[in-house]
């Protein structure tokens, strides 16, 4: 029953957003947590915002959700990240015409550090901080390097999406449902220069490119299609991915939870401790599994032709790039 259960606190950053008017009311409704577990709402906006998120809590109280125990809305970081078990870094400043990409890195610096530094001093024993900010791995770098008192594994930048945008797009080719296609791996940035792996991924546990049956397809077509399908959104509909984004963040915070089935993996941008010669420090998308209790490993040894290698070479460049424009959010 739910009411033997402590409630757990989720924080929202960029709340009032699209992406957090998607995602709060299914974790009101126990999509994210599960059934029987209650929740405390902390959101995160900037004052401009409140008003719009003053109207979402309407919303919210009008749906009368069982498992909604309370709702805080707030501007400052330490009373948004009080006691938070998760820490769903949504809001990031928006790359405007004319910024170049070091001044968006910088301006979220200074956005990302200051809430790492107030997940360390406020949040619960247990925090798990998962980023979708963007840049994504970067933004998620900042605030773990920010918050050296938490075990920098608990930290996670989101590439589920581009996950599940690379199971869709293969289905589709292959003629089957999305979920016959398993260990998709996101290698790399959340970004253009990301590496959708078909090469080591299954579909209906045969290898991928062989049922695709065309390389050409998997590298001229597949590949830039996950890489670039963000913008094409953003041209379709004349805004960013707000219900998409949120499922994947969902997706991604429960496969975190749960442990991966059978010899499946998921895609998740973690701290890079050299796997696949990857420099130190990055926060990199990789291959994982989940034990069930929060913690995971990095499959290890999967076989990466050259041309996968010059992919993986290209979006930890990237990654360094995006680094040394943020030393100085780094303690460097």
């Amino acid at each position: 029953m739910s009411a033997t259960k402590k409630p757990l606190h989720v924080t929202i950053t960029g709340a009032g957003g699209q992406i957090g008017y998607q995602l709060i009311f299914r974790i009101a409704s126990g999509q994210l947590l599960g059934p029987d577990q209650p929740v405390v709402l902390r959101l995160l906006e900037i004052e401009p915002a409140m008003k719009a998120l003053q109207g979402t809590v309407m919303e919210l109280d009008d749906c009368a959700f069982p498992l909604l125990s309370d709702i805080v809305t707030t501007t400052d970081a330490n009373v948004a990240f009080k006691d938070c078990s998760w820490a769903l870094l949504v809001g990031a400043f928006p790359r405007k015409q004319g910024m170049e990409r070091k001044d968006l890195l910088q301006t979220n610096g200074k956005i990302f550090g200051p809430q790492g530094r107030a997940i360390a001093a406020h949040a619960a024993k247990d925090i798990r901080v998962c980023v979708v900010g963007n840049p994504a791995n970067t933004n998620c770098m900042i605030a773990r390097l920010s918050a050296p008192e938490v075990p920098p594994e608990r930290f996670f930048a989101m590439t589920r999406l581009d996950e599940n945008r690379a199971k869709a797009q293969l289905a589709k080719k292959a003629g089957v449902a999305v979920k016959d296609v398993t260990n998709m791996t996101i290698w790399g940035n959340h970004s253009a220069t990301q590496f959708p792996d078909a090469w080591n991924a299954r579909i209906g546990g045969k290898p991928a490119h062989q049922v695709i049956g065309d390389e050409a397809w998997l590298r001229e077509t597949f590949i830039p299609t996950v890489q670039q399908r963000g913008a094409k959104v953003i041209e379709a509909r004349g805004a960013s991915s707000a219900g998409s984004a949120a499922n994947a963040l969902i997706d991604m915070v429960n496969s975190i939870r749960a442990k991966t089935p059978g010899d499946d993996w998921t895609s998740l941008a973690v701290p890079s401790r050299g796997e696949y010669g990857v420099p130190e420090g990055l926060q990199f998308g990789y291959p994982v599994r989940c034990d069930g209790n929060g913690g995971y490993k990095i499959v290890e040894g999967l076989k990466l032709d050259a041309f996968a290698q010059e992919k993986l070479k290209a979006t930890a460049k990237e990654l360094e790039e995006e680094r040394d424009a943020v030393k100085q959010f780094l303690g460097a």
